[in-house]
């Protein structure tokens, strides 16, 4: 059975989309779910390759209950970040989420990750699309 693979983003879905068409690429078995936090994000997603997107914050809820990987900003875990866009249920889903999490480590929105250097977008997704990889090889991706 292949990974259900949930990416969520917010604003205009650039990172978003960057992670699905990466991790299509990287594990075409997985089962690509994206949830925007805005019709824009989960638009751009679904555009990118995305099987399936949805928008809004139960669309997170719901998504993240049966999700076996989320990937997303590291502000997809902190409650009011991406400017405001990821409520506290949002946060506390993917927090409380029996799956697996791949965090991209931005600094942006007052919430800084210290001991990770700086690196351009492109090898941060690149990095979140191998981790998907490695995670999905057990389920068949």
């Amino acid at each position: 059975m292949a990974a259900n693979v949930l990416v969520i983003d917010g604003q205009g879905g650039g990172l978003g989309r960057q992670l699905v068409a990466a991790i299509a690429a990287a594990c075409p078995e997985a089962e690509l779910t994206a949830v925007g936090t805005n019709s824009l994000a989960a638009n751009a997603m679904l555009k990118a390759g995305a099987a399936r997107a949805a928008t809004g914050e139960n669309a997170v809820v719901v998504n993240c209950r049966h999700a076996d990987v989320i990937v997303g900003p590291i502000g997809i875990v902190i409650a009011d970040a991406l400017l405001g866009e990821i409520t506290p249920a949002m946060a506390a889903a993917v927090c409380q989420s029996g799956a697996k999490r791949v965090l991209v480590p931005i600094n942006h929105c007052e919430n800084y990750v210290v001991g990770v250097p700086e690196q351009p977008v492109s090898q941060l997704v690149s990095a979140a699309a191998q981790k998907v990889k490695a995670l999905c090889e057990g389920k068949t991706c």
